[in-house]
């Protein structure tokens, strides 16, 4: 053990990790302070509000992602459900988390205006980090459990209404063929990587050494001076964010509006006990909603309109086998690091930061690399990218486990190991993010954009519900600890040569599946029409393609 000034740590390593996460988070806040309290107008050519919601987002980010990378623990060892038990409600939970943003998008659209939908969801989402600090006794029996419970649908509710808005507010401060707006978003996503990092080291670290209400608490904290920001900041906003026909609100319907959240915390509250219920609206909506675009697509459009659906349709179902895998990383992959990996004394929690520091270091590279390619015209099809990223995430596994089983069963599998999986999972994630947003977009005839958004939304969805089911699978409890690490690689084993192999599959028929596109006969219009917060595709797992709004032309 080391002993720091104000902490204990497990190792060197861990010391300066936590040092230089607190001291970029606090360089980001001061930044970011200065920035937006300049008498000037604009700042480093972007308006003041841009820094605004940098810091709002930042500090949601960095309550979210530093909740997430305690979340499994906690379940497992404070409330002391199993691993399948705790594996399958992270995966409801973050299911949840990528289907409220459809409704919190829709509501702010139709009536409440971005502005207000990021303020109230601002609201449940400090109740609802400041909530998960109450642990009382532990165990399944403790009443303080439905605290917990109320605690993630706030949260769930509260991204749904934060996270679906709060990009579009940076693409209404430029106009559209303003060229700031690429490096604008670039700067706002700063923000989200900045906070996903340094929470992960910062609150995982206090949560696993000091208390786990150490942890939830300095989150809620974080989400509380991004809502002091975002009010006390309006002004910045020049007006944008509000409500397109402020008669739907008028006469107290607004809290009707406010009323339908506060349901829809309740229904979370209900569905995340009762996990089941999440795969069965899953899959019964997410079904219908495959069927009925299908149905259009055959009875109601011309042919090279319906293969296009064909296309995106296959695109979809590609991406659900991705995230099904990508998402092992808060769960089943976060314990194994706690159980099996030699972390040189950093607590695994930490490690849950690494996919954001490599998106922040190869989000660039990759970007060039693309429009270099292109460039000679070598650039590879969307479809063959979505194999390219089904076969990494599978490779990442397949290289964990050669790693663990190397060094043999009965001996920690070296940290290098982690780096690597997370590598190549990130890259993996490069290959498809970016470009999901932008193949819906265009693939969709004008009037089937946000149906066919709302379908890629459920996949993704889908996705992170059938991880839970796969980390299910990894609870090995009672075997003892090789035989439970034996079972875990086992899985690994399995589903990433499941992947390798339907990845390999995805790029043989990408010719055909790029021929169904009809690339050469796209409109320019279809082309242009954009979807709100596209620029930013690619820079947070799944973060593009929140918003389903079309901005057509004309």
């Amino acid at each position: 053990m080391i002993e720091g000034v104000f902490f204990t740590f497990g190792s060197t390593f861990e010391m300066w990790t936590f040092r230089i996460a607190v001291v970029a988070l606090a360089s980001f806040l001061i930044g970011g302070v200065v920035l937006c309290t300049r008498p000037q107008e604009e700042v480093i050519g972007h308006p003041k509000g841009l820094f605004l919601l940098f810091m709002a987002e930042m500090w949601e980010r960095f309550s979210y992602y530093g909740m997430r990378a305690l979340l499994i623990f906690y379940l497992v060892q404070h409330w002391l459900f199993s691993d399948s038990e705790a594996s399958i409600i992270y995966g409801a939970y973050t299911a949840l988390v990528y289907i409220t943003p459809v409704v919190g998008g829709y509501l702010a659209d139709q009536y409440i205006g971005q502005r207000k939908a990021v303020l109230f969801g601002a609201v449940l989402l400090t109740f609802g980090h400041f909530f998960m600090a109450f642990e009382g006794d532990g165990g399944q029996a403790d009443p303080i459990i439905n605290v917990f419970w109320l605690a993630l649908a706030l949260i769930i509710v509260g991204s749904g209404f934060l996270k679906a808005n709060i990009s579009v507010i940076v693409g209404q401060l430029y106009s559209r063929t303003d060229v700031r707006r690429d490096p604008a978003y670039t700067i706002f996503y700063m923000g989200i990587n900045v906070g996903a990092a340094t929470a992960s080291i910062i609150c995982g670290y206090l949560g696993q050494t000091y208390g786990w209400q150490y942890g939830f608490g300095l989150a809620g904290f974080g989400m509380l001076l991004g809502l002091v920001f975002f009010i006390i900041g309006k002004p910045l906003l020049l007006g944008k964010g509000e409500p397109k026909d402020p008669a739907k609100i008028a006469g107290g319907k607004e809290w009707a509006i406010y009323g339908a959240g506060l349901a829809m915390v309740l229904l979370c509250w209900a569905a995340i006990q009762y996990q089941e219920l999440v795969g069965y609206v899953l899959g019964a909506f997410g079904g219908g909603l495959v069927l009925f675009v299908l149905f259009t697509a055959v009875t109601k459009l011309p042919s090279e309109e319906r293969d296009r659906i064909f296309a995106a349709m296959f695109l979809i179902l590609t991406s659900i086998v991705f995230w099904a895998l990508f998402e092992q990383a808060g769960s089943s992959l976060n314990l194994f690091t706690d159980r099996h990996v030699d972390t040189q004394g950093v607590n695994a929690s930490m490690f849950q930061s690494i996919n954001a520091i490599y998106i922040v270091l190869l989000a660039p590279l990759f970007a060039m690399l693309w429009q270099g390619l292109a460039r000679k015209g070598a650039e590879p099809s969307t479809p063959m990218k979505f194999g390219l990223a089904v076969i990494q995430v599978g490779l990442g596994f397949l290289v964990l486990v050669w790693g663990a089983e190397s060094v043999g069963i009965n001996v920690p599998t070296p940290v290098i190991f982690i780096f690597l999986i997370y590598l190549l999972h990130t890259t993996g994630e490069l290959c498809l993010s970016p470009v999901g947003l932008s193949a819906m977009n265009r693939l969709s005839p004008a009037h089937m954009a946000s149906l066919i958004m709302g379908t890629w939304f459920f996949a993704s969805a889908t996705g992170n519900f059938a991880a839970g089911l796969i980390a299910a699978a990894t609870g090995a409890e009672g075997v003892g600890e090789d035989a439970g690490k034996q079972i875990v690689l086992d899985v690994y084993s399995t589903v990433g040569w499941y992947a390798v192999g339907i990845g390999v599959a995805v790029m043989v028929i990408s010719p055909l599946i790029k021929k169904l596109m009809h690339l050469d006969s796209l409109r320019d219009e279809t082309i242009d029409d954009d979807l709100e917060g596209q620029s930013e595709a690619g820079l947070e797992a799944q973060e593009a393609g929140i918003h389903p709004t079309t901005n057509p032309k004309g």
